[in-house]
């Protein structure tokens, strides 16, 4: 088979990979499932698509359509060829305001679509959790739903067309077409070709037996039910003119719509739009002491028309408090609720959303319902929207290898069905002595239930199986649908004979032969599924080795269990337009390697599967994890918590073990010895890096970009400086005594490269009145760390944790000019402690601050004020620091630089700079830098008059904008003190 993929690759445009990693990086989605793919196509177009069907057809191979890869029922996981279109899919090709319609591509984002209809007032409706990175395509494959579908239904209810390649490789169109139409292509007028004659006339037949017609309306789910995504939605085809007198015409889009690209592969959406919702929201959100309540509470919040109403059980708020990201978001959550049922409502006018809140809480309060009934409103709404989305991310951010499992959490039954169910549902599991994590969409009918298993064991294996059959039972009774919107995929496709009849199932089955009758689109999902607890991401009796590291891995057991937060929701794939900084490196390639989720699935399989004594020696991984930039954002906003930073850095360290440290590496991290020698003679240095000839000679050697300048000494260092000048009086008055005592961290960058910041960060804290003080201590080892050095690292981290830890208090904190250097202190000197200094440590990361936080805290407590500074009319422009925005925040940073009066500032809406210490200065990686920077900081940079100042916070932010725009950027301290009257 290898000889035929490869000529196989010679007739695509696009790419073909068959190698071990990508397809390992392709063998998961966001669900239990894990199968190894026979390769990956990354298609260019539809001749590549017909190439790749001729080929599947000719050689019994199966095709598995992918977007984003976000489905929770395996039905991206398969043994044949994936075919990824999020890559070049991605056009938004035709609009038509009046007629209120959009035609795109299968690999359009969905959020990014509501940013281009937005000029048009224009709105496409169903909004899942993974918005801001799930595509169309996928929407469409499983009829995604989301919080609002109480109004705007699924993706099913805006389907108007679709442009298929059929598995005979013939293009054809389905959209509504009327009763005549139908006759005719049954009869093979106006058709691509047989098949999709024959496809006409089977749903002819099948659909048009009256005994068929009373199984179907007898076994599917009530029709009541909005969210139903139980087997092919035949159900529907029937309710459609042909089939039912007076009903709306016939469309094959109905069929398309949840199937899972197993009938056909699409190449174009043709979707409804509607107007854009009213402008004025308001939640109101409900806070209860039971599950029951809430559910009870939900309807009668669908007495006052919402537009959703979603629910966080206490399990999901719980997680919440661990996140750095997420526990900003909880200002609204008073006490411990057991429940929030957050009711949106979108009215035209604060004053008509305020009435219809009122309402709806003394209605609550009538019925004995709730306990605080917060109501949230502009900018505070995204906040509380992003809690409820972080769900599925967070349900995986538990220590241990038990987990809440992806099994039944997709029932759908009617709403007024809803507290009776849930309360069966969990007397049910109470029988395994199991509790079920409750969140989503209460307004529908379904909520999104997670029972906590260890997949890992057999005995959780067959539990799996047997709450699954037990659940399905139990929908069966409320003629409920096993899947409301994440579709059945090889998760539920075992149970849909007994959800909808034998007869039934036969027919869908016959469906699928029909359409496909070579079985090359996605088999084994929906139906003729495997067992749904085989090919499982973790196989039963599965030992998780115990390996050492340099890192203290103990909070998630073990580096392999940390590696195993990453539960596949993709949350590392959203672009540039969505905001954030996780991960710049896929922002800028779109290559799902360069993603986050890749970098874990490589490291968890490679750690799990390895034989050798060293697991990390691994070529594969090391390839994958060389473009991430170590940035941090993934700390931050991936909401399980994977911190990719510190993966890489402990998978350098011991790959370098096996292999040897590259001489690039080493004289990376030994940057700060190199500056030491360098710094007697300054102008010797600075004269080779500024000579041409000698400049591209020394970066050739050291493996430098030769386009990338290299930051220059000044003529003293800061700690030279500091002890020259130490006794002097920079602002104090004789015998005035000073505000406060703080101790400056004179960092490696700053004592080298970025001196007279330093110098003007100590002038600015003695004129406001602080008496400064650099202490002994070593270097942070930043470099060491940024380039794998880790146990190098550790010694340097330990002898600063004991050099300063007597001397750093509440009191007396210590400050930091640049973010990657003093930030370590709350971040990797944590987890690098030896135990008897874990303490120390601890006390030392609460203590450490950037000036900024420091600044901004003294002004909140009145010490530092307005009237110190200039009143001249200032426009700033910053862009904040990777590390800052995932271990801090940029908020300290706008409030020090808005203190002067009449100074305005705006935060850059970029990620990461995409220099990220030396990634950008190496020569392998300077192009994606420099596309990284280009995705929002440059062009924004570039848009500024002269007069606008340029702000960034990190010493290589500042050069990656000076070598990408020619803009010098000042440090926040430099304004500030610049400012000083």
């Amino acid at each position: 088979m290898e000889e035929k993929l490869k000529d196989l690759s010679t007739l695509l445009v696009g790419e073909l990979y068959h190698d071990h990693a990508l397809r390992t990086l392709y063998a998961t989605d966001a669900s239990a499932y894990r199968e190894m793919p026979l390769a990956v196509v990354i298609p260019k177009g539809t001749g590549d698509l017909k190439q790749l069907i001729e080929f599947a057809g000719r050689e019994g191979v199966a095709l598995i359509p992918r977007t984003a890869g976000t489905s929770l029922a395996g039905q991206v996981v398969g043994s044949g060829i994936v075919v990824d279109v999020s890559k070049n899919f991605t056009k938004i090709l035709e609009i038509n305001p009046e007629e209120k319609w959009v035609r795109v591509q299968p690999g359009v984002i969905r959020d990014e679509l509501n940013m281009f209809l937005a000029s048009y007032g224009l709105f496409f409706g169903p909004e899942t959790s993974t918005s801001n990175r799930c595509m169309v395509g996928g929407m469409v494959g499983n009829n995604s739903c989301g919080a609002r579908s109480v109004i705007y239904g699924s993706t099913r209810d805006h389907l108007l067309s679709v442009k298929v390649l059929l598995s005979d490789g013939s293009e054809t169109e389905f959209k509504a077409i009327s009763n005549e139409e139908f006759e005719a292509k049954c009869r093979g007028i106006g058709t691509s070709g047989e098949l999709e004659t024959t496809i006409y006339q089977q749903i002819q037949k099948m659909l048009g037996a009256d005994s068929h017609q009373q199984e179907i309306r007898r076994e599917y789910p009530k029709k009541s039910i909005k969210r139903r995504n139980t087997g092919y939605a035949i159900d529907l085809l029937l309710e459609t003119a042909p089939f039912t007198e007076g009903a709306e015409d016939f469309n094959f889009c109905k069929l398309i719509a949840g199937s899972e690209g197993t009938l056909a592969f699409i190449t174009e959406i043709k979707l409804n739009l509607v107007p854009a919702p009213p402008k004025q929201q308001g939640l109101v959100c409900i806070h209860f002491n039971s599950i029951n309540d809430a559910l009870k509470g939900n309807l009668i919040a669908l007495k006052y028309d919402p537009s959703a109403c979603e629910l966080m059980d206490n399990y999901i708020l719980e997680c919440t408090k661990e996140s750095l990201q997420y526990r900003q978001n909880r200002f609204f959550v008073e006490g411990d609720p057991e429940a929030i049922l957050v009711v949106e409502l979108l009215r035209h006018s604060r004053e008509e959303v305020d009435a219809a809140a009122q309402e709806l809480i003394e209605d609550l309060k009538k019925e004995g319902l709730g306990y605080h009934f917060p109501i949230i409103y502009g900018k505070d709404i995204k906040k509380v929207w992003d809690l409820r989305k972080a769900g599925l991310g967070l349900l995986s951010n538990i220590p241990g290898d038990a987990k809440p499992a992806p099994v039944i959490e997709d029932t759908a039954v009617d709403v007024e069905d809803l507290p009776e169910f849930i309360s069966e549902f969990n007397e049910t599991l109470k029988q395994y002595n199991l509790y079920c994590v409750h969140y989503a969409h209460a307004g529908s009918g379904e909520l999104h239930l997670r029972p906590i298993l260890n997949l890992k064991t057999k005995e959780g294996n067959q539990l799996f199986h047997k709450i699954a059959d037990e659940i399905a039972q139990l929908v069966k009774k409320y003629k409920g649908s096993l899947s409301g919107e994440h579709g059945d995929g090889r998760l539920r496709g075992e149970f849909i004979p007994f959800m909808i009849g034998e007869n039934n199932y036969g027919l869908l089955e016959e469906l699928k032969d029909c359409w496909d009758p070579m079985n090359i689109f996605n088999p084994g999902k929906i139906v003729r599924t495997p067992k749904m607890n085989e090919q499982l991401r973790y196989e039963p009796e599965m030992v998780t080795p115990d390996i050492e590291t340099t890192f203290n891995f103990d909070r998630w057991q073990g580096v392999l269990r940390t590696a195993e937060l990453c539960n596949g929701s993709g949350d590392c794939r959203k672009t540039h337009l969505s905001g954030g900084t996780m991960c710049p490196s896929y922002m800028a390639t779109k290559d799902e390697k360069d993603t986050t989720r890749a970098r874990a699935n490589i490291l968890r399989e490679t750690l799990t599967q390895s034989e050798k004594l060293n697991r990390f020696d691994s070529e594969e991984v090391y390839q994958v994890m060389d473009l991430c930039l170590s940035c941090k954002g993934c700390k931050a906003e991936c909401p399980s918590n994977v911190d990719m930073a510190k993966l890489k850095g402990e998978f350098l360290q011991q790959y370098y073990d096996a292999n040897g440290v590259p001489f690039r590496a080493r004289l990376i991290a030994e940057t700060p010895k190199a500056n030491a020698l360098a710094a007697k003679m300054p102008g010797l240095y600075n004269f080779v890096f500024k000579n041409k000839v000698t400049a591209n000679w020394a970066k050739k050697t050291m493996g430098f970009a030769a386009k990338r300048s290299i930051p220059l000494l000044e003529d003293t260092t800061l700690k030279k400086w500091w002890q020259k000048h130490q006794r002097n009086n920079f602002g104090l008055k004789l015998g005035e005594q000073p505000k406060g005592k703080v101790m400056l961290f004179c960092d490696e960058f700053t004592n080298y490269n970025d001196v007279s910041i330093g110098i003007r960060a100590i002038k600015l804290l003695t004129q406001l009145g602080y008496e400064v003080i650099i202490p002994e201590h070593r270097e942070s080892a930043r470099t060491y760390l940024s380039k794998g050095l880790v146990r190098e690292a550790k010694k340097i981290v330990n002898e600063n944790i004991r050099l300063l830890s007597e001397q750093v208090n509440e009191d007396v904190p210590l400050l930091g000019v640049e973010p990657s250097a003093i930030l370590s202190f709350r971040d990797e000197y944590l987890d690098l402690a030896e135990k008897e200094l874990m303490e120390s440590a601890q006390k030392l990361s609460e203590n450490a601050l950037l000036i900024d936080e420091f600044i901004a805290r003294e002004i909140d407590k009145g010490i530092i004020k307005a009237a110190q500074f200039s009143s001249e009319k200032r426009l700033i422009k910053v862009h904040g620091h990777c590390h800052q925005k995932a271990l801090s925040s940029l908020v300290p940073t706008k409030k020090m630089l808005s203190l002067p009066q009449n100074y305005e500032v705006h935060m850059i809406p970029s990620g990461c700079c995409g220099m990220a210490g030396s990634f950008g200065y190496e020569e392998e990686h300077y192009e994606v830098s420099m596309q990284i920077g280009e995705l929002v900081l440059f062009p924004t940079v570039r848009k500024q008059p002269d007069e606008v100042i340029i702000a960034a916070p990190g010493t290589s932010c500042r050069h990656q904008i000076k070598d990408g725009t020619g803009r010098q950027a000042k440090h926040p301290v430099e304004i500030l003190y610049e400012a000083l009257i």
